[in-house]
């Protein structure tokens, strides 16, 4: 059966690709040619066009494909209080490195009230309420936070112990759920590099060489997400995406989920998970078995956003049957593996091939679970 509540059968992260209009705009802003409101009525004109696709599409949600961000995370990370942009070096994926972006912590974190995605969430839902799409706001997990940079980018002058400084990220994040469902969210999803890095040899390897206690970490941000969600009414769906790197069509982390998925599917609460299955990078679906039975449901993220070639229709439905032998079929879903543009550079792709992958995933729900 189709579903009526997030995650839907067919979904998709987040992410679309910038339209040339805005990057032309966001690089005219940068050399002083044309004033802030003039870029935040044209990503208006944008996020109006781009929710009326979807909803066209025939997918229950819609985001603002995060047209308003330059990074998927330092865009609402840097603007949390105590927390600052800085430009120390560019992050290494396979082949290509970003820009020098990062985000740090100089003061005591908290969740200011005039946080500037509350606005972009109240823009989506009013587009979204003349659609009758659920408007999808997607942000950085807390973990993300923390991991980013570890303890050196965090101020030991105002966090000599890290404990209260997770003590204080747990209990921004509440106040974040609180403030997106005020705002009229009720489909709210905490993007997280973290658990894949945590399944990457590699990337725990750094995270030791940087003096962070990994062996301790997955049951640290399980606590802390659980406080964050904890209070959240029963109307509000709360998802997870699991990244393994995505700029450019580049990626970072390699491993199966086995180290964390019991952490993760059994005892972090979650209303629903986005996985990543598009490359052999992600392990097969054993993992799955931790998912508990019920109500939670796993998005298996079997369609590629990296690349605009079109997967058939029969790979994915038998990759979903494979799926379903260590996870109800019921509790499971199907999208793009990640966004299509978790920078404002994009993927590697055109937006006829991104719109072409989120009606396969439409027509592969359809067949699946029924229309």
């Amino acid at each position: 059966m189709q579903r009526k509540t997030p995650p839907f059968r067919a979904d998709h992260v987040g992410s679309l690709l910038r339209p040339q209009r805005i990057k032309e705009a966001r690089a005219q802003l940068e050399k002083g040619e044309i004033p802030a409101s003039e870029l935040a009525r044209l990503e208006d004109l944008e996020i109006e066009k781009v929710v009326h696709k979807q909803k066209s599409l025939g997918l229950q949600l819609a985001t603002d494909g995060e047209f308003r961000r330059s990074w998927w995370h330092f865009d609402f990370l840097a603007r949390l209080t105590g927390c600052e942009l800085y430009h120390p070096e560019g992050i290494q994926f396979a082949g290509v490195t970003t820009r020098a972006d990062n985000v740090r912590v100089i003061g005591k974190v908290d969740f200011p009230d005039d946080h500037p995605m509350l606005d972009h969430f109240r823009f989506l839902n009013k587009q979204c309420a003349t659609t009758g799409a659920v408007a999808k706001m997607t942000i950085p997990s807390p973990a993300v936070l923390h991991f980013r940079g570890g303890r050196k980018a965090i101020s030991k002058d105002v966090y000599p112990d890290l404990e209260p400084f997770f003590e204080d990220l747990a209990k921004t994040y509440r106040k974040a759920v609180k403030a997106f469902y005020d705002a009229g969210c009720r489909y709210l999803q905490f993007d997280d590099t973290v658990w894949a890095y945590l399944c990457s040899q590699d990337e725990l390897r750094k995270a030791r060489e940087r003096g962070d206690e990994v062996d301790r970490l997955q049951e640290t941000y399980s606590r802390i997400i659980n406080y964050a969600i904890a209070e959240k009414p029963a109307d509000m769906a709360i998802t997870t995406h699991v990244c393994r790197g995505n700029f450019r069509s580049t990626w970072i982390s390699s491993g199966g989920y086995e180290p964390v998925a019991e952490t993760l599917l059994a005892g972090t609460n979650y209303d629903g998970y986005f996985l990543e299955y598009d490359s052999d990078r992600a392990g097969g679906f054993e993992p799955l078995r931790f998912l508990p039975r019920g109500n939670k449901v796993v998005v298996v993220g079997v369609i590629t956003s990296k690349f605009g070639e079109l997967e058939r229709k029969d790979d994915i439905k038998r990759r979903l049957e494979e799926a379903s032998k260590f996870a109800d079929i019921d509790q499971l879903a199907v999208s793009p593996q990640c966004g299509f543009a978790s920078t404002e550079e994009g993927n590697i792709l055109s937006e006829d091939e991104q719109w072409a992958k989120l009606s396969l995933a439409l027509e592969v729900a359809s067949e699946v679970w029924g229309k």
